[in-house]
């Protein structure tokens, strides 16, 4: 198994995947495409907890773009064997999955917090609150309610749908910088990717 190339594909996924994590958190403070809900700060609290742009986006970039540069890093080397260096760079790479991790945890954590408390709308009494709030999320299975937020209009399709991309592009993210930090620690000790003979040399 070459547990480099392994580590290239994992990156260029989570280069997508935080791409469209910072796309989704962006629109979630657009609704309808508007921008007057953002300046008059009537949207939930979780869009401004940047779970999208920073957890699932520049934190995922961290990890995304070491695991693509391993191929060329040859880290330190040892006793002029480059392989061995390859590994100590593989072993590297478990640090940076590991804030891979993180981010896509953090992510996936404040999605369902935002999923489970619902948007800020104005209601039926014309109060700008947390409708769903005391729902526990009971709401996302009663499409019924919905229409007890009466503006933004579709908030609520809009807040569920996004948190629920976020959510899913999270628990994706987290999934593969774990699948990394496995691949990282084989790729470290059991060699980068070489020929039994080279692993010998080492």
């Amino acid at each position: 198994m070459c547990y480099g190339k392994c580590a290239r594909c994992i990156g260029h996924s989570l280069v997508w995947l935080a791409v469209l994590c910072i796309v989704a958190n962006i629109l979630l403070y657009f609704p309808n495409g508007e921008t007057k809900y953002a300046s008059e700060d009537h949207l939930s609290r979780f869009v401004w907890f940047f779970a999208g742009i920073v957890g699932g986006g520049l934190l995922i970039f961290l990890p995304a773009f070491v695991f693509i540069g391993l191929e060329q890093e040859d880290c330190c080397g040892c006793c002029g064997h480059e392989n061995c260096g390859k590994r100590c760079a593989m072993l590297s790479s478990v640090m940076a999955a590991l804030i891979g991790i993180a981010g896509s945890g953090y992510c996936v954590i404040v999605a369902a917090l935002g999923l489970a408390e619902g948007p800020r709308c104005l209601d039926v009494n014309g109060q700008w609150n947390y409708t769903f709030a005391s729902t526990e999320g009971h709401y996302l299975l009663d499409r019924s309610t919905w229409s007890q937020c009466v503006e933004p209009k579709h908030i609520v399709e809009w807040n569920v749908s996004l948190f629920s991309i976020l959510l899913a592009l999270g628990g994706i993210e987290f999934i593969l910088c774990l699948v990394q930090v496995i691949n990282g620690v084989l790729g470290g000790i059991c060699g980068y990717c070489c020929s039994r003979q080279q692993q010998y040399d080492c």
